[in-house]
């Protein structure tokens, strides 16, 4: 096992890694590894945040990072929903390409490690069987993609119909790009888009399948059990448009002040707050600045944001109640709480009581 095998786990050398170690998955998670725990992180920051990046990158060992992915992999077959592949595979690929985009620019600059921790753009075309089907535009007599300085590519017709889709955007469709020779042309930024692409499709592959061992399933009860809760938390809700602190639940209220006083908050609880002040019509910026006193990555934080909102205006809801007691941010419960079951309706319903709903627009929070 090495650094590179942690890093990008869905390779092929990395599966074989894991298979030549005599690691037995059953043993490792009845013995609550914490390779186990690393896993859990990995699944809930997919469902929660779309990345599978640690918020404590320091406190796993290389072993704990690789092991991981097979453990979540398990997560996410116990799990057994579309909605649970389809967010974890997203999730991978996001986090893979920020990865690979970051070794392949310190390639290009000359800055890349001597060690085996990164890639370059050579290794994944390699890997996905897309070597003869890649070659830089300006380029045509080098024997590699490696060689390249350019910002255009020549793809194999074949392969860009298989790995992009319409959906992207108009730019996508076929008509609207250069074809010849059986050949697309695309930007450097479009190349890594669809190697994004091809590792989504990797990992869902084979996504969910049957766990056969039924002690490993016995042992992870509880973690199925509290990742089905966030699951169903994800339900598109529409905006409430209204920003009146005094009004937010006790719990909210909580995450809030501590935010405020940049205390550390846990990945779950960062995601409740994020969501909650999403739902009630707070834009990116209003929210980064919740944060602003935290050691919080500004970035992170907009891609969370973002990832809660769909194209239609709507954004997904926190967690109900009962999944913020189960991570123990059900706090200073008061008597609205006793008849609710979500923070949003807590929010709606006080509104509502104090005769506020609409009347403050979209007010943010001092």
């Amino acid at each position: 096992m090495n650094a590179r095998h942690a890093r990008y786990p869905f390779f092929a050398a990395a599966r074989e890694a894991v298979g030549e170690s005599d690691v037995e998955l059953g043993e490792l998670v009845t013995t609550d590894d914490p390779a186990v725990s690393r896993g859990l992180e990995r699944v809930e920051r997919a469902l929660m945040a779309g990345t599978v990046e640690s918020e404590t990158p320091g406190e796993w060992s290389t072993r704990d990072e690789l092991l991981s992915y097979p453990v979540a992999r398990i997560l996410v077959s116990l799990i057994d929903a579309p909605a649970a592949v389809r967010k974890y595979a997203h999730a991978e690929a996001t986090t893979a390409y920020e990865r690979f985009t970051e070794d392949f620019v310190a390639d290009d600059d000359g800055l890349k490690s001597t060690g085996t921790t990164t890639v370059e753009l050579d290794d994944f075309l390699v890997e996905f069987g897309l070597t003869d089907d890649v070659r830089p535009e300006d380029g045509a007599q080098a024997t590699s993609a490696r060689t390249r300085k350019t910002d255009a590519y020549r793809v194999a017709l074949g392969t860009y119909l298989t790995l992009s889709t319409p959906d992207w955007g108009e730019n996508w469709r076929l008509v609207n790009r250069e074809v010849a020779d059986g050949e697309v042309r695309i930007v450097r930024e479009e190349l890594y888009e669809l190697l994004r692409e091809a590792v989504r499709r990797r990992v869902a592959e084979g996504l969910p399948f049957v766990v056969g061992d039924d002690a490993i399933a016995e042992a992870l009860d509880a973690e199925i059990d509290s990742l089905r809760g966030l699951l169903a938390d994800r339900k598109p809700v529409g905006r409430i448009d209204t920003v009146v602190p005094e009004l937010f639940p006790p719990c909210m209220k909580h995450l809030l002040e501590r935010a405020g006083r940049g205390a550390e908050l846990d990945h779950h609880s960062r995601f409740a707050l994020t969501a909650f002040l999403t739902g009630i019509g707070m834009d990116t910026d209003e929210i980064v600045a919740v944060y602003r006193e935290t050691a919080l990555d500004e970035e992170e934080i907009r891609y969370q944001t973002e990832y809660l909102r769909d194209d239609a205006g709507t954004q997904y809801a926190p967690p109900s109640c009962a999944t913020m007691a189960a991570y123990d941010d059900c706090v200073n419960r008061d008597e609205r709480c006793e008849t609710i079951t979500h923070p949003m309706a807590y929010y709606a319903r006080a509104l509502d009581d104090d005769g506020e709903s609409g009347a403050r627009g979209t007010n943010t929070a001092d």
